[in-house]
């Protein structure tokens, strides 16, 4: 079945109108339904059901089960059963129902055969037209997210539709405040502090880099839809990825905000590996990737 990509190009990354959950009948299949019929209720989404792979009787049993003990009326949902490579078909299908954010469950951390050949979960996250929620500790109880924490990029231009997104995000979920981290790693910076003999030249040096930053970050917020919430701006210092997922690690963010990537990665790209590698290869909590479709 042919798809008109003119449907999904400019199409904005918030609100949430349609929301996909896949479905692999694990043993966390019922807190992540749990999980997205929280979401799809705050945000007034419709909700469709999706699990590729064989329909059988036994499966029909225990879906109907779960959707019964979680107040899920199965006609107010879309039930989707196909069958087919697991992602090329969950791609396909988000596409042509026109989903806005897809939520999967996923491992914390991916051992070493995983992270070169790739789970079902991130390789969809890399590759979707839609944002991704993975999450990695689902929850049939309520738990709302409390600290969130954005990946704010200043100089890339999906940024600012990622916070905007975060941030619509956050007010449905009832969040009070957010985080707007903003990564910097300047080898150029590294190398004309290494060759200055004078500490004061270096701390000024110091200094004036974090400033410009800071300024940079704190303009990018001011054109962003903040209304009422709190807004903590940080400016780390590390290599991309890495350093924004160290800091929600040791913050211990319920959720962490990113962009999604500018082109399919491949294994060579893995292993010489990209920013958002190493938040894949050991999510620090939930993740939100949001693709902008700009």
């Amino acid at each position: 079945m042919e798809f008109d990509l003119n449907k999904l190009k400019k199409r904005p990354s918030y609100p949430f109108e349609t929301i996909a959950v896949g479905l692999s009948f694990s043993p966390r299949m019922e807190s992540v339904l749990a999980e997205a019929k929280k979401i799809s209720d705050v945000c007034g989404s419709k909700l469709i059901l999706i699990h590729v792979g064989a329909k059988t009787i036994e499966k029909e049993k225990v879906f109907s089960d779960i959707l019964f003990r979680n107040n899920i009326e199965e006609k107010k949902v879309k039930v989707i059963w196909a069958e087919g490579d697991e992602v090329n078909t969950m791609l396909q299908l988000c596409k042509q129902n026109i989903v806005d954010l897809l939520i999967l469950g996923a491992l914390q951390k991916e051992n070493i055969l995983k992270f070169y050949l790739g789970s079902i979960a991130r390789t969809i996250s890399r590759k979707a037209k839609c944002s991704v929620l993975l999450l990695t500790n689902p929850s049939k109880e309520a738990r709302p997210a409390k600290k969130i924490i954005v990946n704010a990029g200043v100089d890339h231009p999906k940024t600012i539709h990622s916070i905007n997104t975060a941030l619509y995000f956050a007010k449905k979920m009832g969040v009070k405040e957010i985080s707007l981290v903003h990564e910097v790693h300047s080898p150029t910076l590294s190398m004309a502090m290494a060759e200055s003999s004078s500490a004061p030249e270096v701390t000024k040096m110091k200094k004036e880099f974090t400033e410009e930053e800071s300024n940079k970050l704190h303009s990018l917020i001011a054109k962003c839809e903040t209304d009422d919430l709190k807004i903590n701006e940080k400016v780390i210092k590390g290599k991309p990825g890495f350093a924004i997922r160290q800091y929600a690690e040791t913050k211990k963010a319920d959720l962490l905000v990113i962009n999604s990537p500018d082109t399919n990665l491949t294994l060579l790209d893995r292993i010489f590996t990209h920013d958002i590698e190493f938040i894949l290869a050991d999510m620090p909590c939930n993740l939100l990737i949001v693709h902008s479709r700009i």
